[in-house]
């Protein structure tokens, strides 16, 4: 892929987080969206007790979650 077509920010975490967990990323955002109110820390504590997905992919999803909603 070149350099200018490479995926930045959260979203070149997924394809690590979707090998690593074996579900697709629009599963953790149906998460997220359950968890409506809640701050970006607090969504990064439930993935990562909840689900077990570690710190920086956890981060990584509600990042681009709350990016998203905001567009």
């Amino acid at each position: 892929m070149p350099a200018e077509n490479k995926v930045k920010g959260p979203a070149s975490y997924f394809p690590s987080i979707e090998k690593t967990y074996g579900r697709p990323i629009s599963h953790w955002l149906e998460v997220l969206d359950g968890l409506k109110g809640k701050k970006h820390m607090e969504m990064v504590s439930v993935l990562k007790s909840e689900h077990k997905i570690g710190h920086g992919h956890a981060n990584a999803l509600v990042a681009y979650h709350l990016a998203r909603g905001k567009a």
